[in-house]
């Protein structure tokens, strides 16, 4: 017997980041937009924990229990008072190290997993509960759609939106650390204000309305982003000039997201983006996808 469970990757549109807290994280105002690029793990009885991974970049993801699909297969063993004993598979198509949250996706994978494999029960707020003590951006991984994360990000509002976005994501040849991203926003950004959810770009989520959203999309973490990996710029500059309406470096990057009209420009915009020298990859993906899901 195992268990498969794809789970979505991550764009956040607005992603407002406060200074930094005593226990060195930061307060967020995170929208976050689930959208159909998808990581499957699938958990299998084995005779210890152990995992494996396939699929683009694969090379790049530890297979130890630094691992956050491990790290969610021991805690939930643990909760439960059982042997983590289980065979985690990771098939890859999040980027890896992109800021789309395919290491969160992979741990809240696999801890629905590991619940259905195990027949533990737990309930959907044990599991949130589990997803927020492995990181920020775990619990939305479990709960896809749109939603505001507030505190570091692991409280959620789900958030309504009335009807669907296309994006196109660029992926970067080299990746960027979260961390790293972090510490040189707070450099470049000090005293930075509280942060707040604009009021606009969540009207734009609820009407569904691409060209509004166009308008309202923000990442703080950006300009930290383009400091540490200035090529950016370049892609960023080349998706807006093939006709996105809107481009941004996707959470702590290094993938760049644009905003198309409609799957059709999106497609041309993926297009232009190939052609451009400027990024290793070009997906188009729409939004908003269900999170964490047996299949």
């Amino acid at each position: 017997m195992s268990v498969t469970v794809r789970v979505p990757a991550k764009v956040n549109v607005q992603l407002a980041v406060g200074p930094a807290r005593p226990d060195g994280f930061h307060d967020l105002a995170n929208v976050f937009l689930a959208v159909g690029l998808y990581d499957e793990v699938t958990a299998t009885p084995a005779d210890e924990l152990r995992i494996t991974c396939a699929g683009p970049d694969a090379a790049q993801v530890p297979l130890d229990r630094t691992n956050l699909a491990a790290r969610a297969a021991l805690a939930l063993a643990e909760r439960y008072g059982r042997p983590a004993d289980v065979h985690l598979h990771i098939a890859k198509d999040i980027p890896v190290a992109g800021g789309m949250a395919g290491g969160s996706a992979d741990g809240a994978g696999a801890l629905l997993a590991c619940d259905a494999l195990w027949g533990t029960g737990a309930s959907r707020q044990e599991l949130l509960d589990i997803c927020a003590e492995l990181g920020s951006d775990v619990p939305f991984s479990l709960v896809g759609g749109a939603a505001l994360g507030t505190g570091r990000g692991e409280k959620l509002q789900e958030l309504p939106v009335g009807g669907a976005f296309h994006w196109v994501f660029a992926v970067a040849d080299g990746g960027l650390s979260t961390p790293a991203v972090y510490r040189e926003f707070d450099r470049l950004t000090p005293g930075a204000p509280a942060p707040e959810a604009s009021p606009a770009l969540l009207d734009a989520l609820r009407a569904g309305d691409p060209a509004a959203l166009a308008g309202t999309v923000s990442n703080d973490l950006q300009p930290a982003a383009l400091s540490l990996f200035p090529a950016l710029a370049d892609t960023l500059k080349a998706g807006t000039e093939a006709g996105a309406l809107a481009a941004l470096v996707s959470g702590s990057g290094p993938t760049t997201a644009f905003l198309a009209e409609d799957a059709e420009a999106a497609e041309r915009v993926a297009t232009a983006l190939r052609a451009s020298g400027t990024c290793r990859a070009a997906r188009p993906a729409s939004s908003p996808a269900p999170g964490a899901t047996v299949v």
